[in-house]
């Protein structure tokens, strides 16, 4: 009893402070979730998962890694993987979580376009969303310099030549984002404080943001119904449960999410464990060397795509449609004039835009990861003006979308 009355007395000393009893309601137990869902709303709970699993093992590598460009390729590869007990596995894991992150990334952001989830005033939660692919982004390329194996220096090199912006020659920017004329210490030291430091730090905090944006208008529904929420929680806290179209956030969504995060953490676990080498490019187990350029330059598969618009064109045009991939989709809530947000399936043109969209990035992805020679050239190209027309076309195939 004692034991009780203590609980109970920190709780309103807390409460008084601190507000958790509100804070409960409004972040958990009276966060409505529409019930008409299917297992791709769990996505955002396995990407949270993901990024913990990220800082952890991001944590133990720290302890032993020398960001230092005559010790970081042997802390990495000899004293982290030979030397610690169970290095390995913290690297394998962190390794892996920063690829299997983006194929996350990529299936909660289409299901987000299928679904329509960026209309109805829902553009903030889209927003929000890409500003962590940018962040996530920027995370894992800063991260795959820290190695400082050979493939960390050229596409540290290759990426950051793109800031001289074709004909403009901003040589100066480069050297001024490099630290020197190549990459090299001062490069590294760089992009290890944007590692570990800066960008983890704003991922926290938009995470918050895309948190609280999905707070105010709720969550979508595969149906796209529109749902008077207070009046079905009304149903819900009154325990007609079963009539009630919405569900809590905690514990009815949570127990959902959590066996889709079950299921893929046995995924994950299995990667990590025997097929850990699809996230370690082969040429990065190579020490850096700046008088030896690899054959082929690549970055890593999640970024292939956008890779492959660049390297088609010429110098300028090639950037100009680069930046025009980084940032159209930020667009997209603008450019779909259609007045529904139903799923694409019953959106006329839409549909086939969808689809042409995710195959077309598909291919894109396929075509940065081999020579631009030959055919594979042609396909590139073609791929990179198809994804650039698509674009174009959205505004006009959606805007005499009759409503559903």
């Amino acid at each position: 009893m004692a034991h009780f009355t203590k609980a109970t007395s920190l709780h309103d000393w807390l409460n008084q402070r601190l507000a958790v009893d509100t804070l409960r309601r409004v972040l958990a137990t009276e966060y409505w979730i529409p019930k008409n869902i299917n297992f791709l709303w769990a996505m955002g709970m396995v990407l949270a998962i993901t990024f913990g699993l990220l800082l952890i093992s991001g944590i133990f590598l720290l302890m032993y890694y020398q960001p230092n460009v005559n010790l970081a390729f042997d802390s990495v590869n000899y004293t982290i993987m030979q030397e610690v007990g169970y290095g390995w596995l913290w690297r394998h894991v962190h390794g892996v979580a920063a690829s299997v992150v983006f194929l996350i990334i990529y299936i909660h952001m289409f299901t987000g376009i299928y679904y329509g989830s960026y209309k109805k005033g829902r553009e903030m939660i889209w927003l929000s969303g890409m500003l962590l692919f940018v962040a996530f982004s920027a995370e894992a390329f800063s991260g795959y310099m820290l190695p400082w194996g050979q493939m960390s220096y050229w596409a540290g090199m290759v990426i950051t030549n793109l800031f001289a912006g074709g004909s403009l020659h901003a040589d100066g920017l480069v050297e001024w984002i490099r630290g020197d004329y190549v990459p090299g210490q001062a490069f590294l030291n760089r992009f290890f404080m944007l590692h570990v430091l800066l960008i983890p730090l704003a991922i926290l905090g938009l995470i918050g943001l895309h948190f609280g944006a999905l707070r105010i208008p709720h969550v979508n529904n595969q149906d796209g119904e529109e749902i008077d929420f207070e009046a079905e929680a009304a149903k819900y806290k009154a325990g007609d449960k079963a009539n009630s179209k919405v569900i809590a956030f905690v514990n009815d969504f949570m127990s959902k999410d959590m066996m889709v995060v079950g299921i893929y953490l046995i995924f994950f676990f299995y990667l990590v464990f025997y097929h850990y080498d699809f996230a370690m490019d082969p040429v990065n187990f190579d020490p850096a060397n700046g008088l030896k350029t690899p054959a082929h330059i690549y970055p890593e598969w999640y970024f292939l795509w956008s890779y492959e618009i660049l390297r088609p064109f010429s110098t300028d045009t090639g950037l100009i449609a680069f930046a025009f991939a980084q940032v159209i989709f930020f667009a997209l809530p603008f450019l779909d004039k259609s007045p529904n947000a139903v799923p694409a399936s019953r959106r006329g043109l839409f549909k086939y835009w969808f689809w042409a969209m995710l195959i077309d990035m598909i291919i894109l992805t396929a075509m940065g990861k081999v020579p631009p020679e030959g055919s594979f050239s042609t396909i590139g190209l073609y791929a990179a003006l198809t994804f650039i027309g698509l674009w174009i076309a959205l505004p006009f195939i959606t805007k005499f979308e009759k409503k559903v």
